[in-house]
């Protein structure tokens, strides 16, 4: 009897249960959140709280209300905030699942992955909105279009929508939201112009509309944007000139139209703009002086007017920038002196007026009245001496003055110029003696003072220069004296360049010369021999003692030096026998000849070599071939054992596949039968044709493969091939990539398609826009790693490319343990020696797309071709005539690769500077 009253009380109670979490359940927010996180991929988990917890929820608090990203009213019965930014969140958003959150007043799907087109019911029916964040995703197709609804939103204040995939036009509707303050549709592909109607916004104060693909001109209508702060819509493709009604906006504090095809010139109507702080006009074809009326903007912080055509002299009025801290003038047609305002702006720290036509001294009292930092005079005319006091206020840290005519000694107070980190003087008439002591520059790096007149030999402390990595003295024929004896142990010097110095005495001892990749000493009167510990220089990659009167064999230890490509030895008192290694024979004649007592190939034959010696190389080579074959037998069985289960991971872009689903694309359910190839094609069951990459597992590399190839997915860029996802297991790892588009490489278009100029300088561009990504954008970065015309993709119709491969050789490096996995010094190391490769070989792409494929992998011959020689060739090549005004933009990408395959690394641009120098006028590095 007591049994069966136990029975139906626990019966009633399950059945109390049921009702009650059927009511809860029941809500139509709860239930509308839960189908959301039912359709969307969550790959991180996280959404894992969101579930119905039954404790202490009233009848009528909505269960959702403790959820992560969700906020509710005070009495938890409605929802008025979701905040799902940076989940990692994936798929199409279903609009219809917002439709009951009628209360809801902020809503934040940011910095995820959500793709395709951007639900019309969530822009159109959540009236209440205030806030609206969509930034950073991958929705694409048409932003959803008002039909006169647009005041539905009347209540919206902030909307965001930058780096995105949108097409088609600006959305006009949103002009009718007149409680916007903010707008940001920068980055996301939209076309046409901006339409005049963006002119009638009521208070409106940020717009940003840069980095799209925004032609036409810009519509006066602006200027009555009165309520406005801020605005950005440079970085587009304008026609025309900036309106000057834009100088009605009296409340402007930045105003940025950079890069935005623009040509006329600077207004003078902008003397009204009296708030501004920051003006960004680079990068146009602006002309004419700049107006003397700019000087009237006294509260101006940053004017940059750079890589324009301005001309004239810097107006006087520019002694009203109390509060002016950069100036950049670079890369115009400017003439005239540097006035004396300018050295008495007591907030400037960053002077650019580099590559330009400027004369005369430099002001003496430049550095005395403010705290500069970046002086950048190169490539003009200036002629005098340094001022005496360009560091006294002591936070000077770059000092670029190369390319000019100045004269008279260094002065002193360099050398107690403590935060100096760069010094260019090259290319002048300095003369006198190095003043520098370097256990008082504690942070310099980078010092050129090459092609000067300056005499009294090499500072002897130059070893106690801890983060010098460049130095170079070359080209001052009266410098005399001797190579200091600890040159070589400088902890971090990589590039040591003092050819053509009248340098005298005997090489130093390579002794902690671990950094060291660049020795260039040639035509100097340096004796003695070169010691076998040169083979201790792990990084040595050029030596070049041409010219001098050394003597004694060449070292057969050189060989052992792994990264050895360049090496001359010619013109010396060598004798012997050059060794047989192929390392010595790669280096070509040239390296050899002019020592009458050497020989060997490549020079005349010497005696043969001994039989015992051959022998016993013979026998060391089979016995290293066996071993090797044991050891690949022996992990192949090892891997064989041990594949385990496959797991999927997909990116934007790839519909929610289970690794059971591709594997079976491949034709068989066993992965090692069906990819047999490391690339291949599959199709996926929705009929998509991707791109298969096999990776085999080393060394249980399998969670830092995971993480290289998760990065990579996640980088998202207009000029990279799309990663789609990747499934493995502990032996394999198969990598899809998008297929639907590229179907030609570069080096496939360079043989059968239209080989104008406007056409390759859009692949340059493209090519240097996608590894300027990598390099810059992503972190950590991620290095190319082969970058070569064959992975270079196109789609059919238009002519972007799309770099592939992008990753791999870096991931590869992890993966067979030449990189540690832990050590995060030794993994920057490794990244920023790729990071080099990739600018080295964009510098040989850009010159076989200029000559058509002609010139491929030709870094180490061109630099010997006379550069007018080279220039005809690549006009011919361009279908660029002697009269076309084209051939001053030929010119300057054939600078820029000249730049990119510099022998010294440290004289190669960055990807960033080298995107940034394709667009500008000269050939000289910063």
């Amino acid at each position: 009897m007591e049994s069966s009253k136990k029975y139906k009380l626990c019966s009633c109670f399950y059945l109390f249960l049921f009702f009650f979490l059927t009511s809860v359940a029941a809500d139509p927010q709860t239930e509308s959140l839960l189908s959301l996180k039912s359709h969307l991929t969550d790959n991180s988990n996280s959404l894992k709280d969101w579930f119905i917890i039954t404790p202490g929820v009233s009848d009528k608090a909505l269960a959702c209300c403790s959820w992560s990203g969700v906020r509710c009213n005070q009495a938890s019965t409605s929802v008025v905030s979701l905040d799902l930014s940076s989940k990692n969140l994936a798929g199409d958003l279903p609009g219809n699942e917002f439709l009951v959150f009628t209360d809801l007043l902020e809503l934040n799907i940011s910095d995820n992955s959500f793709s395709g087109e951007f639900p019309a019911e969530i822009f159109f029916n959540l009236t209440n909105l205030r806030s609206l964040d969509i930034s950073r995703n991958n929705f694409s197709g048409p932003f959803p279009d008002g039909n006169g609804n647009g005041s539905s939103l009347k209540n919206l204040i902030f909307l965001d929508a930058l780096s995105n995939s949108f097409s088609g036009p600006l959305p006009i509707h949103l002009s009718q939201l007149e409680n916007l303050k903010v707008l940001n549709l920068a980055g996301s592909y939209f076309t046409g112009s901006i339409p005049s109607q963006y002119g009638s916004f009521k208070s409106l104060e940020f717009l940003h509309l840069g980095g799209n693909l925004l032609s036409g001109h810009i519509p006066q209508e602006l200027g009555n944007l009165t309520t406005l702060t801020h605005m950005e819509i440079g970085y587009n493709s304008y026609q025309g000139v900036i309106p000057w009604q834009i100088g009605y906006l009296s409340e402007l504090k930045y105003l940025d139209i950079a890069g935005a095809n623009l040509s006329g010139f600077i207004p003078k109507h902008f003397s009204n703009l009296t708030k501004l702080e920051s003006l960004f006009l680079f990068k146009n074809h602006l002309s004419k002086e700049i107006p003397w009326e700019l000087g009237q903007i006294t509260s101006l912080v940053n004017l940059d007017l750079s890589d324009n055509h301005l001309s004239g002299t810097i107006p006087e009025s520019f002694a009203g920038f109390k509060n002016l801290r950069l100036l950049n003038l670079m890369y115009n047609e400017m003439s005239g002196t540097l006035p004396e305002v300018i050295a008495q702006l007591p907030s400037l720290d960053t002077l650019f007026i580099w590559n330009n036509y400027f004369s005369g001294s430099l002001p003496k009292s430049l550095g005395m009245n403010s705290k500069l930092r970046w002086v950048d005079v190169s490539t003009n005319s200036f002629q005098g001496e340094i001022p005496q006091g360009i560091c006294s206020r002591g936070v000077l840290y770059k000092l670029m003055l190369f390319s000019n005519n100045f004269t008279g000694t260094l002065p002193q107070s360099l050398s107690n110029c403590s935060t100096l980190v760069r010094i260019r003087l090259e290319d002048n008439s300095f003369s006198g003696v190095i003043p520098f002591s370097f256990s008082q520059l504690p942070d310099i790096s980078y010092i050129d003072l090459s092609r000067n007149r300056l005499t009294g030999g090499i500072p002897l402390d130059i070893s106690k220069a801890t983060k010098l990595d460049y130095f170079n003295i070359s080209n001052n024929p009266e410098l005399g004296g001797k190579l200091p004896p600890h040159i070589w142990s400088a902890p971090r010097l990589q590039n040591f360049s003092a050819s053509s110095c009248s340098i005298s005495g005997r090489l130093p001892e390579f002794a902690s010369c671990k950094s060291i990749t660049v020795i260039e000493l040639s035509n100097n009167n340096i004796s003695g021999m070169l010691s076998p510990t040169v083979s201790t220089c792990g990084s040595l990659q050029k030596i070049d003692l041409a010219g001098n009167s050394i003597t004694g064999g060449i070292p057969e230890r050189l060989a052992k030096l792994p990264h050895l490509t360049g090496l001359d030895l010619s013109h010396n008192n060598l004798s012997g026998s050059i060794p047989s290694d192929k390392v010595f024979q790669s280096m070509g004649k040239h390296a050899y000849e002019g020592n009458k007592n050497l020989c060997g190939v490549p020079l005349k034959s010497c005696s043969a070599y001994s039989s015992r010696k051959l022998v016993s190389v013979a026998v060391a080579c089979l016995v290293s071939i066996l071993l090797i074959l044991a050891a690949t037998l022996a992990l192949y069985y090892i891997r064989q054992r041990s594949q385990g289960q496959w797991k999927m991971v997909s990116f934007a872009g790839l519909p929610h596949f289970t690794a059971d689903d591709v594997l079976r694309s491949f034709g068989s359910p066993e992965p090692t039968e069906s990819v047999p190839a490391s690339v291949s094609k599959a199709v996926l069951p929705t009929g998509i044709t991707v791109i298969v990459r096999k990776i085999e597992l080393l060394d249980k590399k399998k969670s830092v493969v995971l993480n290289v190839l998760t990065q990579m997915g996640n980088a998202r860029h207009v000029n990279l091939v799309r990663l789609l996802g990747f499934c493995y297991n502990n032996h394999l790892v198969y990598v899809l990539y998008d297929n639907n588009l590229h179907t030609e490489t570069l080096a496939e278009k360079m043989r059968t398609k239209k080989k104008d100029w406007a056409t390759k300088k859009k692949i340059i561009n493209g090519v240097a826009k996608g590894l300027c990504f990598l390099h810059h954008e992503c972190y950590p970065a991620i290095p190319h790693g082969d970058v070569r015309s064959t992975n270079i993709l196109f789609d059919d119709d238009k002519m972007e490319p799309c770099l592939g491969e992008f990753g791999f050789k870096y991931m590869q490096h992890l993966n067979k343990g030449l990189v540690s996995s832990t050590a995060n010094t030794d993994q920057m190391n490794v990244i920023r020696a790729e990071q080099q490769k990739d600018i080295y070989n964009f510098g040989q792409l850009i010159l076989e797309v200029l000559t058509n494929g002609k010139l491929m992998n030709a870094g180490g011959l061109i630099q010997n071709k006379p550069k007018d020689v080279l220039l005809r060739e690549v006009y011919t090549e361009s279908e660029v005539s002697s009269s076309d005004f084209k051939q001053g933009e030929v010119k300057r990408v054939v600078e820029v690769a000249l730049l990119c395959i510099r022998s010294n690394q440290s004289g190669r641009p960055c990807m960033e500077d080298a995107l940034k120098f394709l667009s500008e006028a000269d050939n000289r590095f910063k």
